[in-house]
């Protein structure tokens, strides 16, 4: 099980963004990391484990089908989200990055790595809008610290960041177009929630 920490936001603080760290990459692709981002993270976490639905995925790898090392649950448009304090972050997210933005995030896609052996390959959410269009993903990380590792797609110097409990990760540009993301499999990891906020169109 995950140990709660003392150093996350306390819940009665409003999402803020005075902390963001800009990393530039290439072509046009950018990050934005704030740690300890998400107010009241250990009860966000405590919930989504218990009450979120979570599912078991399966996808097809060359001749047969195999179960993605992972579980999800994706909460569309308009479909109301498991914890206030997620809304309260979409919300704030979506005011903070309006002007670049455009349009305001509404789906939230959740996934549970369980411990170390669940990871997620090396992918960009280029099946709708981002594969022809700069566009953001804003990534809230709830539990176990994981390591996000991103390579451009051309080549060149891959990065890493790690994510901790109640951390923000922005990816923004032509990041989703330009460069491949990835949760690799680590050795010993305690459970970790990943939540993802999309745009319209976005996956």
């Amino acid at each position: 099980m995950y140990q709660a920490t003392l150093f996350t936001a306390p819940p009665d603080r409003p999402c803020r963004f005075d902390d963001l760290h800009r990393i530039e990459l290439s072509d046009g692709a950018w990050l934005e990391v704030a740690r300890g981002w998400l107010p009241g993270a250990d009860d966000v976490f405590d919930v989504l484990v218990r009450e979120v639905p979570w599912r078991a995925e399966r996808r097809r790898m060359f001749d047969r089908v195999v179960d993605v090392p992972r579980l999800a649950c994706t909460y569309g448009a308009g479909e109301p989200l498991p914890h206030p304090g997620l809304v309260e972050a979409r919300d704030a997210l979506g005011d903070h990055y309006r002007d670049v933005l455009g349009e305001p995030f509404v789906t939230a896609g959740c996934c549970y790595y369980r411990d170390g052996r669940d990871s997620v390959a090396w992918h960009g959410d280029r099946i709708g809008r981002g594969r022809h269009r700069d566009t953001l993903v804003a990534i809230v990380s709830l539990g176990a610290p994981r390591h996000l590792a991103l390579r451009p797609r051309r080549g060149g110097r891959s990065r890493r960041v790690e994510l901790g409990h109640g951390d923000l990760l922005v990816m923004g540009g032509s990041c989703q177009r330009t460069w491949d993301h990835a949760v690799p499999k680590a050795a010993a990891a305690g459970p970790r929630l990943s939540v993802q906020f999309r745009p319209a169109g976005v996956f």
